[in-house]
């Protein structure tokens, strides 16, 4: 994976200020929270906390972007199109968005761009900050579950045993609400469970 070094505090700015200039205010309000609940994560778990802060804010930066745009984006990054993602365009919002970190505001990390890509799904064999970045997404204090004693619960936790606890919760809300489930979130909970917590 590429290493970066860039000014954090900067980048981070710059981003924050393209998510709130083109997201709604709610989509916008979330961005903030994951990438404020990432870098505590980050923290917690001995990572760049920056790191965290500047996925967090990019990763639903391309959220709300046309069909046709998104697309074209997500194609940029060379990797097939199908599954889900072929018959939904709005799940390729996290790889739409790691193209345009890379083109847009020249971030070239790979764990940051490997984050961005894949928090929606998950990804098997992924590193810590895109186990960051998932989980982040799905418990910042703005969801309906997050309250200071569940997140405080899950904090008491490894990394693996809390992407394990996050991932079990989402999967079973998405087949409670008769949603469609990636394989790739089956063959990553698989993988955490053999790695073990």
């Amino acid at each position: 994976m590429v290493s970066q070094k860039f000014n954090d505090a900067e980048c981070y700015e710059k981003i924050r200020e393209y998510a709130q200039k083109n997201l709604s205010q709610k989509r916008y309000e979330h961005s903030v929270r994951v990438a404020e609940t990432a870098a505590y994560m980050c923290k917690l778990y001995g990572l760049d906390e920056n790191l965290g802060l500047i996925a967090g804010i990019a990763h639903d930066i391309c959220k709300e972007i046309s069909d046709e745009e998104m697309l074209a984006l997500a194609k940029m990054d060379g990797l097939p199109i199908e599954g889900l993602e072929a018959k939904k365009t709005s799940l390729l919002h996290g790889r739409a968005a790691a193209v345009k970190i890379q083109s847009e505001f020249e971030i070239h990390n790979g764990q940051v761009i490997e984050s961005i890509a894949n928090h929606t799904f998950g990804l098997k064999n992924c590193g810590d900050l895109a186990k960051i970045i998932f989980v982040a997404d799905k418990i910042e204090p703005g969801r309906p579950q997050s309250t200071d004693e569940y997140r405080a619960n899950h904090f008491s936790r490894t990394l693996n045993g809390l992407v394990i606890a996050v991932l079990e919760e989402n999967l079973e809300y998405l087949e409670q609400h008769g949603k469609k489930i990636a394989p790739a979130s089956f063959e990553w909970l698989e993988q955490l469970r053999k790695d073990g917590e």
